[in-house]
This record gives structure tokens, sequence and C-alpha cells, in this order.
């Protein structure tokens, strides 16, 4: 199951549940999620996985080049789980999505918009930078973040006394990944 943030009518936003398939099994009959222009994966690709991540937005306190506190993304650390709940792989900084398969891509954001739910991260269009291994992302070219809950930074106090501390945000998402289509 995964997370579908559905804006009902008078502006409300509402949690619901939506199956999708079982893409461990067969990838390629993942149809590519409908998003924003400013996420969409261009022309040729398709989804060769999809992962529920469940972990922490990890964030930094530290001061800008004006002197001014804010806390800063230092990294995720999420588990990937498949559409069984099994843990297939981690999240970490880079950002790095590594599998137990052994394949593991970096990326770099191209992309992003504002989650439907506003105490939530944003949702992103990932460009792969660099692959290794023979796994499922060993051709990934393109990952999109969707469907986050929570992740934001708390309200823990970041200024010169907490120079440097860190706090953990909780947050889940889809990560949907794609290959040039076959």
């Amino acid at each position: 199951m995964r997370r579908l943030l559905v804006a009902a009518f008078l502006g409300f936003t509402a949690l619901a549940s939506v199956p999708i398939a079982n893409t461990q099994a067969n990838p390629q009959n993942e149809p590519a999620p409908d998003v924003p222009d400013a996420i969409a994966v261009p022309e040729g690709q398709q989804v060769v996985l999809s992962v529920n991540a469940k972990g922490s937005q990890i964030y930094t306190c530290q001061a800008d080049a004006e002197g001014k506190f804010a806390w800063t993304l230092k990294g995720p650390d999420a588990e990937l789980r498949d559409r069984k709940d099994k843990v297939i792989g981690q999240h970490s900084a880079g950002p790095t999505w590594k599998l137990k398969d052994g394949s593991e891509v970096t990326g770099k954001a191209a992309g992003h918009v504002d989650s439907l739910d506003s105490d939530s991260i944003p949702w992103l269009l990932v460009n792969v930078v660099t692959n290794s291994g023979k796994g499922q992302l060993a051709k990934v070219t393109a990952i999109q973040r969707l469907h986050t809950h929570g992740g934001k930074p708390g309200s823990d106090p970041c200024d010169e006394a907490h120079k440097d501390a860190e706090t953990k945000s909780n947050y889940t998402a889809d990560y949907y990944f794609y290959a040039p289509a076959k």
C-alpha cells in the first residue's frame, strides 16, 4: 500500500491508501505516477522499481552567510521496503539509495513541488549521477520522491547556543526509480 495525498472538495487534505502493483514480480506493469510537470520524468523512461521509505530526515543547526541560524538538511536515514513490507535497501546522505542486491545510485535534485501536506517535505525529481552494481538500480537514470508524510524539521531551537546540534524528523515517502524503456 502507498499513502496518497488527495485534495478533497473545499480544500481539505486527507490521507487515503491505494494499492499499487508488486513491482518486484513485474515492474514493467507499473504505470508512471501522474505528477506536476516540474517533477515529471523525461519521455522514454519507465518505472523499474517502486519502494516505500520509512525513516528520518536529519537536520543540523547551522548559520548561513549572514549569521542567521536555521535547520539545514544533513541527509536522510531510511529503510526501503517493497510492497510486501520487506526491507530491500537503505536511503542515506548523498543522496544515495542502496539495495541488498548490491546496486546503488546517487543523485542530485532536479526539480521539486510542495507536498499537498504543508507539514511534509517536498516531492522531488532526482537525476542519477552515479550507478554501481548489477542489480535493479544498475540502469536507473531518474528517481521521483512522492507522497511524502512528515520530514520537516521540528520546533527545536536553532540558535548560537545550539550550533551544530542535530534533530531528526520522521518521514515516509514513495520512491519511483526509472530507466530507459526497452
